[in-house]
């Protein structure tokens, strides 16, 4: 759940406002799909790869960068080639995903199926929190500091 919960800070730092209003919206009509995570992902690698930009720019080295604030390469790429080996409607109704499904995703990504059942476990985790979180009262109208205090919530220390 740590997991999941450190990718959602991380997408939120890197969607601007008309994007998370759009997702928003998904995930209160429960439409928040496995295309939408891929998006999400590729627009954390895309903050980050910034952030590495202007570091470098301003001339400070990886060494001063902080844990856990560098989105992990390697993992990223392997969960969207797992998602970009399914057919567009795996990856809107992952319920679908029989075993031999999961074999040849994993097969097509250069994964294990237990690579792909994790991420299909994850994701399922993540539509049941976001649809809670969607749906707590001032969640909507109550910007960052709704979604801090509902992390936090998450996080058992609300």
């Amino acid at each position: 759940m740590g997991d999941v919960l450190s990718l959602i800070e991380k997408a939120e730092a890197a969607i601007d406002i008309e994007d998370a209003e759009k997702l928003e919206a998904k995930i209160r009509s429960n439409e928040f799909t496995l295309e939408d995570f891929r998006d999400q992902l590729k627009a954390i690698r895309e903050n980050g790869t910034a952030r590495a930009h202007h570091r470098d720019a301003a001339g400070h080295g990886e060494h001063q960068e902080l844990a856990g604030q560098k989105p992990d390469e390697k993992q990223l790429n392997r969960v969207e080639a797992i998602i970009n080996s399914m057919t567009p409607e795996e990856r809107r109704k992952q319920h679908i995903l029989n075993g031999s499904r999961r074999k040849r995703i994993a097969k097509g990504s250069g994964t294990s199926v237990e690579e792909v059942n994790r991420l299909l476990k994850q994701f399922v985790q993540m539509q049941k929190m976001l649809k809670q979180l969607g749906g707590m009262a001032g969640l909507s109208g109550g910007g960052k500091n709704a979604r801090r205090r509902a992390m936090q919530m998450l996080r058992g220390r609300g």
